[in-house]
Formats: C-alpha cells, sequence, structure tokens
C-alpha cells in the first residue's frame, strides 16, 4: 500500500461541507468519487478536519491508502484528479508520506481566517466570500478581545453541540490577530486544534462586543468558565467568511510561529 496526502483547496459555497453526506454531495465524495473514476477502487480518504457547508478551504490537507499496483505517478495526481472534479474544488498538490502519517492525528496547528467588509452594500466579488456587518465596530476593543484568546483555555463555552459532549475542550491559541484594510477586516486565528464552531462563535462574539452588544468582561468570562457553568456565546458568525488556510504538522514551520 501507498499513503497519499493531498492538498485541497475550494469554494465551499454550494457544497455540504467537507465530511461525507447520504447524497454524496460533500466535497469529501466528490473527490473519493474522483479518485474511483482514475483507479476503479473505492476508497476512504481522511482529512485534518471537516469543515461545514458553506466554509472555504485553501489548503484542506487529506490522505487515503492505494495498492500498489495502481501505478498513476504521484506528481500527476493533482492534474488528474482535477479533471474529475468540479472547478471549485482543485488538488493542489500530492505526495508520498509514511505509513504512519495522518491527516487529522499527525497535524499540530491549523490556521483560519475570517472575512468581514463593514459597511452597507457587499461587492458582488465578495458575494458568499465575506460576512457584511452593516454595524460600526470598536476595532480597539475588537483588538483586545482577539488578545484575551491567546494562549491556552477552555473553550468550550465556544462550541457548538455536535450531538455528543467533547472530552476535552482546552486548546491552545497561539496567533489571534485582526488586519483592517479599508472596509475589510481579516480575523487570523492559529492553533493546536479548534472546536466545533469554535473559531465562528469567537468572530461571532467579538462583533458583538465590538458594536457595543455584548461587554468586555462578558467575552472573558466564557473564556476558562467555572466546571459548573453552563454559559455559551450564542452568537455564531456565518460559514462564508471562514476559510481553513493551512494545517501544520511537526514537519513544517513552528506552529508558534
Amino acid at each position: 500500500m501507498r499513503r497519499l496526502r493531498i492538498r485541497i483547496a475550494y469554494d465551499g459555497a454550494g457544497f455540504q461541507g467537507w465530511q461525507s453526506q447520504q447524497g454524496r454531495g460533500a466535497i469529501q465524495d466528490l473527490v473519493e468519487d474522483a479518485i474511483a473514476s482514475l483507479t476503479g477502487q473505492r476508497v476512504r480518504i481522511h482529512s485534518a478536519g471537516r469543515t461545514d457547508a458553506g466554509v472555504h478551504a485553501l489548503g484542506q490537507e487529506a490522505h487515503f491508502d492505494l495498492p500498489s499496483n495502481i501505478r498513476i505517478p504521484c506528481e500527476k495526481w493533482p492534474e488528474a484528479l482535477n479533471t474529475k472534479l468540479p472547478p471549485q474544488i482543485r488538488v493542489m498538490r500530492c505526495h508520498v508520506v509514511s505509513p504512519t502519517f495522518h491527516a487529522r492525528f499527525s497535524a499540530v496547528a491549523k490556521t483560519y481566517r475570517y472575512e468581514i467588509r463593514l459597511g452597507r452594500i457587499l461587492p458582488p466579488h465578495e458575494y458568499n466570500r465575506v460576512w457584511l456587518v452593516p454595524m460600526p465596530l470598536d476595532i480597539h476593543l475588537l483588538y483586545k478581545g482577539l488578545a484575551a484568546f491567546r494562549g491556552r483555555h477552555d473553550f468550550r463555552s465556544f462550541a457548538a453541540n455536535r450531538g455528543s459532549l467533547e472530552p476535552d475542550t482546552v486548546r491552545e491559541i497561539f496567533q489571534a490577530t485582526a488586519v483592517a484594510r479599508g472596509k475589510r477586516l481579516s480575523i487570523i486565528f492559529k492553533g493546536d486544534g479548534f472546536l466545533y464552531r469554535m473559531v465562528r462563535l469567537m468572530v461571532g462574539g467579538l462583533v458583538q462586543m465590538a458594536a457595543g452588544r455584548m461587554t468586555f468582561d462578558g467575552i472573558t468570562q466564557l473564556i476558562d468558565p467555572p466546571t459548573d457553568s453552563k454559559a455559551k456565546c450564542t452568537f455564531c458568525a456565518p460559514a462564508c467568511g471562514l476559510t481553513l488556510v493551512r494545517v501544520f504538522y511537526s514537519n513544517t514551520k513552528s506552529p508558534a510561529a
């Protein structure tokens, strides 16, 4: 068996998210179908993580195993798969990895970016890629809120319910920054892992605070909550502004860099 690692970029608008669905309309399904059409065999691919419907990716990572009798050279896989995939999904690179590599469990960090446009009119080329926020925001207060997320914390108040309780809700955020360019605001999070909808809930809370609808203390009290606390951040930013930028492994740049 050969284990191949692929990097995938996709525009998540119009798809049912990454994870395989019964109707086979998810991105994982389409990539698996493309592999099957080239090899005549169905294989399961394993990703670094699931992205929700509408969420985009520049650097989703995945791996799959192939019998050694399939002779397609590694460097030919991106072009071959892309001929079978819709234009919104592209395999960017492929290489052979150790049988012990796992796209999810070998990852040491991930970077997500969330895009916001401030104003009342969304340019058409930003449709399904940016969250339009019409109310004025206190950007300095938003920066202050971002700083509170940095470090190792219990983020269970910033996790949505996926049907079962997450056994460990402690995560370390290495980077939480924002870059403002005119009316565009990019929020970047880099951490050792993220809970279900964690980034969208953090962004939602930050925007509510910066709009004067939540206090700074209200945000910080949700970080590392008491054991018996059931408090939750209740405002989730829409999926359209979120992009998985990169997944880091131990042989890539330091996660804290």
